[in-house]
């Protein structure tokens, strides 16, 4: 053909998931926002991963699923026994599986990109042996990334124990940081080993990578940001919530499609529904972090002793270390604790005035995005770092402290709660959170900086996509679905 037509194929991206579902939801988020920009998304998960994960409906109809193997195909964590037996069997098993995986792509169809877990840096290797574009993906914050990178420069070394609390250090772009407010896994008593190595070796070979984004979104982190991409091609993607929650652009998309967990739905929202606006606590440690008895009991009864409705979610397993009569107490009346629920619908909903979490990074975009003032009660791992921010630095919350033991007391619980609630402060609180809200659907919408950055993502791969059939070629930045195997005159 000689009159310049063109024939125009969805562009193919990999995406390559990490086996935990607070790094597998973000990725899902970003796997349906290049699938509404035309980009034919195939989800790679671990094998074991694959046979128990539940997509709903939307995400199984326009994303294809595949799987490579890290050598736990029958049990996955659980059969590796232990952490590092896990990492270091994954390392050595994963790549040459992925390879494979690749392999056989290609021979049916071509790859343009690979997003890959930040956590499984290896991926960059093999996506480059295809000459294939590399991109990692950080669930974490950009000011989490920035230590960690820190950390892997040996320009931070593994925080000594100290009994002084006035210790403070100073990074790049960053705010000063009590030697507490550091994420645990770069504790200089080396509680988390293989945790630790792994988050540090995210960065291995980042100067290599042709994209690095990250789950967060500018306007909520502008200086570490500006900072990170003259280090490295950042580019900000978030908040990777569903978008009826930010900008309502994708009309379907009113949850992860995504759960490990049972949610009490209609149980819960029933009982939202009878309470006034703003009245309700919601308290919530996400899918991993266990509190100890002490703690359970404290936290129950500083619930009790706040004199506000309450909805806690308990996992089964953590049930027992409620204090004896506790349930018979406060359910119903002034509380409800079920095992789990729709967090985003939850939060979004009128009469939840307070975010009792643990500050993981996907709950607290999740309450940044829709308003939710918070009381932090960070465990381990990133969440100290993300209640600097909450309290300091977003001023849309506050930190409840433990005491010499470790313990959050009743008292202090009670007292946080109220400072939220009832004072002059926290209607301070819901403005800034509101304000935050407010951006961070700005950032997702048309025009917005995470959409800007998403756009010019998938334009460095559609080039690849794009077979002239004569005549001169004519850029194209984006798809829409209906334009997969288009013969198109001129430009679309």
């Amino acid at each position: 053909m000689e009159d310049g037509r063109q024939i125009i194929r969805r562009p193919h991206c990999l995406v390559l998931l990490y086996p935990a579902q607070g790094h597998i939801n973000p990725m899902l988020q970003f796997s349906k926002r290049l699938d509404h920009k035309g980009v034919r998304v195939t989800l790679v998960a671990t094998r074991f991963l694959r046979k128990t994960l539940k997509l709903d409906q939307h995400c199984l109809t326009s994303m294809a699923l595949e799987s490579i193997s890290d050598g736990f195909d029958h049990g996955g964590f659980e059969e590796a026994g232990s952490d590092q037996a896990y990492i270091d069997r994954f390392w050595d098993v994963g790549p040459k599986s992925f390879e494979q995986l690749l392999q056989k792509l290609t021979l049916s169809s071509s790859v343009d990109c690979v997003v890959y877990d930040s956590f499984l840096p290896w991926a960059l290797e093999v996506a480059k042996k295809f000459e294939v574009i590399g991109a990692a993906f950080f669930t974490q914050s950009c000011s989490v990334n920035s230590i960690y990178y820190h950390a892997c420069q040996g320009n931070l070394k593994k925080i000594p124990q100290t009994d002084d609390h006035q210790s403070e250090i100073s990074l790049p772009a960053l705010p000063t940081f009590a030697m507490s407010d550091l994420p645990s896994f770069l504790d200089a008593s080396g509680l988390y080993p293989a945790f630790s190595k792994m988050v540090v070796n995210q960065f291995s070979d980042i100067e290599k990578a042709d994209w690095v984004l990250c789950n967060s979104f500018y306007e909520l982190e502008p200086q570490v940001a500006d900072w990170q991409s003259k280090i490295f091609p950042l580019r900000t993607i978030g908040p990777t919530i569903p978008s009826m929650f930010l900008d309502k652009r994708l009309k379907d998309d009113n949850a992860y499609g995504l759960s490990f967990y049972k949610e009490e739905n209609d149980v819960c929202l029933n009982w939202l529904g009878d309470k006034p606006a703003g009245s309700v606590v919601y308290v919530s440690f996400g899918s991993i972090a266990s509190l100890n008895n002490d703690q359970m009991e404290e936290l129950a009864w500083g619930l009790k002793d706040s004199e506000s409705y309450f909805l806690w979610i308990v996992r089964e397993p953590e049930k027992p270390k409620l204090p004896k009569n506790f349930l018979d107490i406060s359910q119903n009346k002034q509380g409800l604790v079920i095992t789990w629920c729709p967090q985003l619908q939850v939060l979004d909903h009128e009469a939840v005035g307070c975010f009792v979490t643990h500050c993981g990074w996907n709950s607290t975009l999740e309450a940044v995005s829709l308003g939710v003032p918070m009381v932090a009660v960070p465990q381990w791992t990133d969440q100290p770092t993300n209640a600097k921010y909450i309290k300091d630095v977003w001023k849309m919350g506050v930190k409840a402290e433990a005491d010499e033991k470790g313990i959050v007391r009743r008292e202090t619980v009670k007292k946080c709660i109220q400072e939220v609630m009832q004072s002059e402060r926290g209607k301070e609180m819901k403005r800034n959170a509101m304000k935050w809200k407010s951006l961070a659907a700005k950032a997702c919408d048309e025009g917005g900086s995470s959409n800007k950055n998403i756009d010019d993502f998938v334009a460095s791969f559609v080039p690849s996509a794009k077979c002239t059939l004569g005549g001169a070629q004519n850029p194209i930045n984006t798809f829409s679905n209906e334009q997969n195997a288009t013969v198109a005159s001129g430009s679309l």
